[in-house]
């Protein structure tokens, strides 16, 4: 009997009406009906809502092209796949373009729904899938871009991002016990020491840490909960305090995921997400109510956890702990891939690597087991010249989401902007380090300005009586250890007159100097 099940059908808001007179699921059944009625002959709801059960968006900026989100769980994707996917939108031409969002995960663009049973079909053969990534569902898992090749890892994560991947989904063929969520939930899992997935900005979060078990030291994983973003209001997670050993792991999960199922709130969606149950209901109540799911106590938290290091990003040429292997880290600019970008990545490497490609969440891409004998080569790629392995200190830190060109809540456009914005400012300015600047198009913050060294949230603002373009600047976003949220410092700045800002922000916070005074000096 879940909090809602006494609620009148009349007073639901709209979403738990339409979920409760058809499961998002049934939609996987209907598909070969819909390839063949066309989008504009579709139910509405199915079109614009239970479709994104199966990983498949309505665009209302690009009629007809819808988008897809792929579910990639900890960003690992092999080369046969990756081509999959290049075939996949190199059909649709100018419109077919892939993204690398801020989850380790692949979204195409382009996509026609009258090939939408030949796309499942091809998933399908290279184990791909879409199910449940979108609406009220858990997004994909993220965890550790370079599992099983950091030589510093504590855990490596991929087999259990895998389980509780395969626990969620019913392993990728769809599992209505958790397909009617009251909003989106997001789960991470770090074995490293780095934070490399932003743990606090999940909903569900596992974070490295050792305890005393008896006489002995034993591994195993700090649980937070709440983390999330909104146009409504942006928590860091907070510690549940409680211990679990990695065998534990995907029985919290689904624990934690039964509660939130069964008694989050559901009557307003702007209040729908994990943080304002346990805001109700105390953190003492929510932890009691997981261990009964669970059928048994948590042990109290490790005292400290083990995420003591600087935040790495991964681009660059790293030896791992396979002796005479590297992994190399491509910075693919705020994420955007084409057809011959994939066929390309996915040919170096099978030629070089052993197949495999991995995504991390700052959009960027690992091509890892690279020989020592064969690495000068590889350097060597056309390729390489766009997808830089040294790329500046300002590009290489770069993130944004879609924008207002594929993306209806977007209030602005950004990943054209940003690149833009970048290489007017790198080549103005001297820098010293990495800054990290982040553009997100709307409060929904896909593109985490919270997190940021910078943050630009798009919104709308007036000049000399007229409405533009504009941004909201965050400060002080903290990642890796000791990580929390920035907070918002100035509001409607015009993007038309934002370079000159970002330039001082640059100068005054982080030790740019301008070139001109640079050479003047010397």
């Amino acid at each position: 009997m879940t909090d809602t099940a006494t609620t009148t059908t009349a007073s639901l808001n709209k979403f738990e009406k339409f979920k409760a007179e058809k499961d998002g699921l049934v939609i996987k059944e209907e598909i070969e009906k819909f390839a063949s009625l066309g989008w504009e002959a579709m139910d509405e709801t199915d079109r614009d809502h239970r479709l994104k059960w199966v990983g498949v968006f309505f665009r209302p900026v690009t009629p007809g092209k819808f988008m897809m989100r792929m579910r990639i769980p900890n960003g690992i994707i092999t080369s046969a796949q990756m081509g999959t996917l290049a075939e996949v939108v190199q059909r649709y031409g100018d419109d077919g373009s892939a993204d690398i969002t801020t989850r380790q995960n692949i979204q195409l663009r382009g996509i026609a729904i009258e090939d939408l049973p030949d796309i499942f079909n091809r998933f399908h053969a290279v184990g791909l899938t879409t199910i449940q990534s979108g609406m009220d569902n858990i997004r994909n898992i993220t965890g550790d871009p370079i599992a099983g090749l950091d030589a510093d890892e504590l855990f490596d994560t991929r087999e259990l991002v895998q389980q509780i991947q395969d626990m969620l989904t019913n392993k990728g063929e769809g599992n209505p016990e958790f397909t009617n969520l009251p909003r989106k939930f997001n789960i991470a899992i770090t074995g490293g020491r780095d934070n490399s997935v932003h743990a606090e900005i999940n909903d569900l979060a596992f974070v490295p840490a050792f305890k005393e078990v008896g006489a002995q030291k034993v591994f195993g994983f700090n649980i937070l909960v709440g983390g999330f973003f909104s146009g409504k209001r942006c928590e860091a997670a907070i510690p549940l305090n409680a211990w679990v050993p990695p065998e534990d792991v995907v029985a919290v999960c689904r624990a934690i995921v039964e509660v939130f199922r069964d008694h989050g709130l559901r009557a307003n969606r702007q209040k729908s997400r994990l943080m304002w149950l346990i805001d109700e209901w105390g953190l003492a109540k929510f932890r009691l109510e997981v261990e009964k799911r669970l059928g048994k106590s948590f042990l109290s938290a490790a005292p400290k956890d083990e995420i003591d290091w600087e935040k790495r990003d991964h681009i660059g040429v790293y030896k791992q702990k396979q002796p005479g292997l590297n992994y190399v880290g491509l910075h693919i600019p705020v994420g955007r891939l084409y057809a011959g970008d994939m066929f390309e990545i996915s040919r170096l490497a099978e030629v070089y690597g052993s197949g495999e490609i991995r995504l991390t969440v700052e959009q960027n891409i690992i091509i890892p087991n690279i020989p020592e004998s064969r690495l000068a080569t590889f350097l060597a790629e056309p390729l390489l010249e766009r997808f830089a392995v040294d790329p500046g200190l300002l590009t290489r830190s770069l993130v944004s989401c879609t924008g207002a060109q594929f993306c209806n809540f977007a209030l602005i456009e950004t990943k054209n902007r940003a690149l833009a914005m970048i290489q007017a400012l790198e080549s103005e300015l001297i820098l010293t380090r990495p800054v990290r600047i982040h553009w997100t198009g709307c409060p929904n913050s896909c593109g985490q300005p919270q997190v940021a060294d910078i943050g630009l949230m798009g919104t709308k603002t007036r000049k000399n009586g007229k409405t533009l373009e504009g941004v909201d600047i965050y400060m002080g976003g903290k990642v890796g250890k000791d990580a929390h949220l920035g907070t918002c410092v100035t509001k409607g700045i015009p993007c038309e007159d934002l370079q000159p800002v970002l330039q001082d922000l640059l100068i005054q916070h982080f030790g740019a100097k301008l070139k001109q005074e640079a050479l003047v000096t010397h």
